[in-house]
């Protein structure tokens, strides 16, 4: 039988996406609290992370609003799945020691680029700064 928690995540989620049969919510209790992992159908995990995480972090507020209800600390963890429904796992990379170093040089070629830049625009509003002085001095001197 499913828990309170667990009704009201399905119910969430279902009303947001194409597959409701395919929604599941698990359970597992730790002790850092109440850790929800809701897998849905591979097309819809879009529709419940929304756009830039919006809607993900939606359900996660209410959840927290639960929570305060309930006594109990809620995390939502969303199960990225293949088409068989199995979880996916992110790809070790295969990259050669040698070729992270050659990354690394490039990127630090980079950052000495971008750091030398801001030296050169920092004079530039210096002579700006001491013409408009100038300016300024020669306002003074007229009487008005």
């Amino acid at each position: 039988m499913a828990t309170i928690d667990q009704q009201f995540v399905e119910y969430i989620v279902k009303t947001l996406v194409n597959n409701p049969d395919k929604v599941a919510v698990e359970r597992k209790i730790d002790e850092k609290g109440v850790l929800l992992s809701l897998t849905v159908d591979p097309s819809d995990v879009g529709r419940v992370i929304g756009k830039r995480g919006v809607t993900a972090q939606a359900i996660r507020v209410l959840l927290r609003a639960l929570g305060t209800k309930q006594d109990a600390r809620y995390n939502l963890k969303i199960v990225n799945t293949d088409e068989e429904g199995n979880p996916l796992r992110e790809e070790k990379s295969e990259e050669k020691p040698a070729e992270k170093e050659a990354e690394v040089e490039e990127v630090e070629e980079e950052v000495e680029e971008v750091e030398e830049e801001p030296e050169e625009e920092e004079e530039e509003p210096s002579e700006l700064a001491e013409k408009t002085r100038a300016e300024l001095a020669d306002l003074d001197d007229l009487d008005i």
